[in-house]
Formats: structure tokens, C-alpha cells, sequence
């Protein structure tokens, strides 16, 4: 049984949606799959239509009655969600669970002993980990194979890595264990300029420690929630069913590549990298610091967060040609299809910049409306830093610029 805790001790960044949705995405591709709540505040319960009324013992139990001398069996406390999915909910009391085990020995391993003897039941086990740092999380991670860290596109969301890697650091010291550990892009508007931003720093410096699946801001996710269902029962073509149908084929075939020790030192190195660009870019905000001089511009101007990225990334037209910048800084090639190429990616390859993954193509045309999108290393795909799209006959969205 591979066991993934979902851990970020900040809240907000999508922690609980991620648990539900994976899991019943898991669950619907055939995977027998347990969701454990171990959040005081039972949110998978709400969000699966579980009566908190009539939740009568929780994974809380579980967890303390052989400290009591009075063994409950996992089994006993589980709701059927549907035939491949269960959930082993939490309820308010698991906020005493670290005051209850007081001097208890080996109670960082409460959850592992659990979960050691129905192992061979189930395919996967998705903990949703409160946000925090404290024994509830330990135990979490204690009984992992695989930690996921979502990760809302946000400056502060950055800073907020430190209290992952502290977490895990103190893990290894603690037990000679080996967990896969992975970064997942959560909460993600495309709209918005700082968010792609963000993205692509963390592209840049996480690499194939970051799940290639992002999970957008989609109000088909929020709409599911409110009515108790995951996102793949309440709109199966919705865009975050596609999201999280992506995030399963990665759970399913990446995670043997990583190795825990050398992440976590990497990461410290990777997380200081990040963290100094934030301050940079925020510290520049406030003092208007300027900035080396965008393509296609022979003017300096005074830094703005929102005209850097307007000015660095994406399409612009600059006098009478178009200048489209992105940046991959893992691909080898970089092409452009378009209906003004007539869909031959061939036609307009882009030129890589620099060293740091920018690649930029310039082309002269008419005045009009033109669709495109990006194709890199063979991946047809959106541009990124192009808020404006279409749907495309294919179910995905083309990109749109407008030559004036």
C-alpha cells in the first residue's frame, strides 16, 4: 500500500481539496483507497457528505485505544463513499490527541501500527495532515511513503516551505525512513500575472521535484465541496477533473524516481534560492528599485511586480511585430503553432535567451486576431502567460493575441 500524507502547516493552499479529490480519482481508476483525516477540524467529511453528527467514533479513537488497553480496529470506524473509496474521518478530538498521549511510548508511530495491518487491503492511503507541527503531523509523516506539498502560487505561500523542510528534516533524524517527496502547484489562476510568476519560479528551481500537474483555480472544485462530492462525480468533464485525473498518472508512475535524503538537502539549498527572489522582487516593489531593460524596450522604467511580467513573459506587440516570451527552463525546444503558420509548430521555432530557460520569437504580421499555442519538447499547450484563450474542437483552450 503506498500512503501519501499531504502536508503544508499553512492553511489555505487547497491541502483538504487535494486529499479529497485525489483519492476519489484514485478510487475511480480502479485503486482500493483509504482517505484518513487526521484534521481536528474533520473538513473530509464535509467535504464528503459524512453527517458530523453522526460520526460516533473517529480515526482519534483508533489512534489512543491501544494506549488504553482497548484496541479498536480501523475497520470499525470507516464510512463507505463508494465501492473503492473509504474514509477513516476525524473529529474535534484529535485536538487533545498530543496532550492524551503524554509520555506514551512510541507514540509517533501510532498511525504507522495502523495502518501495518490492513496494508495488504488497500492500494493507496491519502492522509489529509492538519496545519500544523506537532504529533499528529509526525505521525503522518511516520507512516508515509510519499509526501505531497501543495503549494498556493504566492510569495508568502514560498516563505511558508521553510516549516515543510523543518518538519522532515526532524522525520529523518528521528527514523532511517525513505520518503518520496514532491511539490504540487495548488490554487492556481492563470489570470493572474503574480501567480505566473510564481510558477515558473518554482518550475525553475524544484525541476523534477515538482509534480508537472497543476491544479487550477476552478469554481467547479469549489461548487463540488459545497455540495459534499469530489470535483470527478459532481462535473466528470470539468477542468478539475482534468486536473486531478493528471495529478493520479503522475502519483501513479513518478514517485520511485525520488529519494528523500538527497531532497531534502537539495531543498534547503532550493528554498533559500526562492525565498531570496521573493524578497528581492518584494523589496523592489516597495522602493521602486530599477530593473535591467525588457526585451523590446529601450527605456528603463521603475520596477513594478505586474509590468515586469507583462513586459517579460507572454505576448506584447512591440511597433509592427509581435514578440511572444516564455520560459522553460527544463525544454529543449520551444515552437509556436498558429493559425498563422497554419498549425506547423515547424514553421516558427522560438530562440532560447540567456541561460535561465527564456525563449523569446518575434514575428511581423497583418492586423487581426490570431489563435496559437505553444508546443514544448512535442507538448502541445496554452501559453502560460496569456490569459486570454478559446476553446479549442480538441476540449483544451488556444491562445489569443490581437495585432493592431
Amino acid at each position: 500500500m503506498r500512503t501519501i500524507a499531504i502536508v503544508n502547516q499553512k492553511g489555505g493552499c487547497g491541502k483538504t481539496t487535494v486529499s479529497i479529490n485525489l483519492a476519489s480519482v484514485l478510487a475511480e481508476a480502479g485503486h482500493k483507497t483509504l482517505l484518513i483525516d487526521m484534521d481536528p477540524q474533520s473538513h473530509c467529511a464535509v467535504g464528503l457528505a459524512v453527517p458530523e453528527q453522526q460520526i460516533e467514533q473517529s480515526i482519534y479513537d483508533v489512534l489512543i485505544s491501544k494506549s488504553r488497553n482497548e484496541p479498536i480496529k480501523l475497520t470499525e470506524i470507516l464510512w463507505q463513499i463508494n465501492d473503492r473509496l473509504q474514509l477513516a474521518p476525524a473529529s474535534i478530538d484529535l485536538s487533545a490527541f498530543e496532550q492524551q498521549m503524554s509520555g506514551v511510548a512510541e507514540r509517533e508511530s501510532c498511525l504507522k501500527e495502523v495502518l501495518a495491518e490492513i496494508k495488504n487491503e488497500y492500494d493507496f492511503a491519502i492522509i489529509d495532515c492538519p496545519p500544523a507541527v506537532g504529533l499528529l503531523t509526525f505521525n503522518a509523516l511516520r507512516a508515509a511513503t510519499d509526501v505531497m506539498v501543495p503549494v498556493e502560487t504566492g510569495y508568502f505561500a514560498l516563505h511558508g516551505l521553510s516549516k515543510q523542510l523543518e518538519t522532515l528534516s526532524i522525520l529523518c533524524e528521528r527514523a532511517n525512513q525513505h520518503v518520496n517527496v514532491k511539490v504540487l502547484a495548488s490554487m492556481y489562476d492563470i489570470r493572474t500575472k503574480m501567480a505566473r510568476e510564481i510558477l515558473a519560479e518554482l518550475r525553475k528551481h524544484f525541476g523534477e521535484k515538482m509534480f508537472k500537474t497543476i491544479v487550477n483555480f476552478n469554481t467547479k472544485i469549489k461548487e463540488a465541496a459545497s455540495l459534499g462530492q469530489p470535483v470527478c462525480e459532481y462535473d466528470p468533464v470539468s477542468k478539475g477533473k482534468k486536473d486531478f485525473a493528471g495529478l493520479a498518472q503522475e502519483v501513479l508512475g513518478d514517485y520511485a524516481k525520488a529519494q528523500r535524503h538527497e531532497f531534502v538537502n537539495s531543498l534547503t539549498d532550493q528554498l533559500e534560492a526562492i525565498s531570496a527572489t521573493a524578497d528581492e522582487l518584494l523589496q523592489a516593489a516597495k522602493t521602486g528599485t530599477e530593473q535591467p531593460t525588457p526585451v523590446g524596450n529601450d527605456t528603463k522604467q521603475p520596477f513594478d511586480i505586474e509590468a515586469r511580467l507583462s513586459d517579460y513573459y507572454g505576448v506584447n506587440q512591440i511597433n509592427e511585430a509581435l514578440v511572444f516570451v516564455t520560459l522553460y527552463p527544463r525544454a529543449t525546444t520551444v515552437e509556436i503553432a498558429a493559425d498563422f503558420n497554419n498549425w506547423h509548430p515547424e514553421k516558427t521555432p522560438m530562440q532560447k535567451v540567456g541561460e535561465k530557460g527564456v525563449w523569446q520569437a518575434e514575428m511581423k504580421l497583418a492586423p487581426g486576431k490570431y489563435r496559437y499555442r505553444l508546443v514544448v519538447d512535442g507538448q502541445w499547450q496554452q501559453d502560460p502567460y496569456n490569459e486570454w484563450t478559446e476553446p479549442n474542437p480538441f476540449g483544451d483552450f488556444n491562445s489569443v493575441v490581437e495585432m493592431k
